[in-house]
């Protein structure tokens, strides 16, 4: 299958704030896939998209999107991808009825012509349509803005952490629509920092630091990369977690939701009963273990510390 998206290369540094925002990055995405690009605030993922979006060049290295170079060719780029960036940034004073109109002009098109792409979108924006869009919730801001994204019909979207500070049933409605977006052939690129959307990715690269750590499918990262982990709780958290780090048998303990996630020395999945003693000897109460399977989240941690 043709690559939709191919990174050869880049780098690109901010020299007033000696920022290294992307480093010898390379990847290639498939056309038609849904491909998540998952790392913390600080990542690169925006400076990536930007440069994929012909927004800023790079320093070094070469990119293409649907065949076309970034530096060479960026105004046929500009007419065949759709772009979400992180903040809302349609007119507030608008209408959503007006916003949309005025990006369909932008590239000499209708609302009219390419509504098969946004219908299923904009049927839940309707009811609001002679809405500012300024006034408008989270999640139906969110639908906007893809609906602008898409009416010209883009072959490649770019969407940059367009889940972020939206309720939890906004996002999963989100992203089933991407996932039928996909079924119609346009290949979508999506960054985001929260975990649990990695799973409906078709593949996913890990980010940090303006570095890919992993790229394989949800599960291929988890199966390459799991270790034994144990969850851990007692009464007084702060100290447990102290204290498993002192553990003389521990490689790393962090906190993770209501528990602590310990990893043994070794991958070593140890009889519990010395550390139980251990933890009753330091005084702490109700502990509670289990030995469970790694997370996306420990395998970043641990992918991300082997890297540092």
């Amino acid at each position: 299958m043709d690559n939709s998206i191919h990174i050869d290369g880049l780098s690109m540094n901010y020299p007033k704030t000696n920022v290294h925002a992307l480093t010898a990055f390379s990847l290639n995405v498939k056309h038609g896939e849904l491909f998540g690009i998952i790392g913390p605030d600080g990542a690169g993922k925006t400076t990536l998209f930007r440069i994929l979006t012909t927004l800023i060049l790079p320093d070094t290295g070469s990119a293409t999107v649907a065949g076309f170079d970034v530096q060479k060719d960026f105004w046929e780029i500009r007419k065949i991808v759709g772009y979400m960036p992180g903040r809302f940034s349609l007119y507030q004073d608008l209408t959503v009825d007006e916003n949309l109109r005025f990006f369909a002009t932008v590239f000499k098109t209708t609302v009219e012509d390419n509504y098969h792409l946004i219908k299923d979108i904009y049927q839940q924006l309707e009811p609001f349509k002679s809405r500012r869009a300024g006034k408008l919730s989270g999640g139906m801001k969110q639908k906007l803005a893809l609906c602008c994204a898409l009416i010209h019909e883009p072959r490649v979207l770019f969407l940059d952490e367009p889940t972020t500070g939206v309720d939890p049933v906004s996002r999963k409605e989100f992203w089933d629509m991407l996932v039928k977006l996909k079924e119609k052939g346009i290949t979508i690129l999506v960054s985001t920092p929260y975990m649990d959307e990695a799973a409906r990715c078709d593949r996913i690269a890990l980010m940090q630091k303006g570095k890919i750590l992993d790229v394989d499918t949800y599960a291929g990262i988890l199966r390459k990369n799991s270790r034994p982990t144990l969850a851990v709780s007692a009464r007084k958290m702060s100290v447990l977690l102290k204290d498993l780090r002192k553990y003389p048998k521990s490689e790393k303990a962090y906190s993770f939701g209501a528990v602590h996630h310990l990893i043994f020395k070794n991958n070593s999945n140890l009889d519990l009963e010395p550390l139980r003693q251990y933890l009753k000897e330091l005084g702490h109460q109700d502990v509670e273990m289990e030995m469970i399977d790694s997370e996306i989240e420990d395998v970043f941690i641990d992918l991300m510390e082997k890297v540092a």
